[in-house]
């Protein structure tokens, strides 16, 4: 499983989704927004806004959070195959 993250130092959201696939010895790329050129872009181009987190598992974009409730945890297990 290939798994991409876009993330920004300063979002809160990406320092849980990291801890998370972290927690779970799970690997990942993570591309910050704000230091790599076009990656901001390219966000807003594949989900129409600038939101993140953002993760690519296998190609499919899947924002792992939802404004107000944070982190899909349930979600997240589901997508990649997390046993709790």
């Amino acid at each position: 499983m290939q798994i991409v993250l876009y993330s920004a130092s300063w979002c809160r959201d990406c320092r849980a989704a990291k801890h998370y696939l972290s927690e779970h010895g799970i690997a990942y790329e993570e591309i910050d927004i704000e230091e790599t050129p076009g990656a901001a872009e390219e966000v807003i181009r594949r989900v129409g806004k600038r939101a993140i987190p953002q993760m690519v598992i296998d190609g499919e974009w899947f924002q792992p959070y939802r404004p107000g409730e944070g982190l899909l945890y349930v979600e997240l297990n589901r997508r990649l195959g997390v046993s709790v």
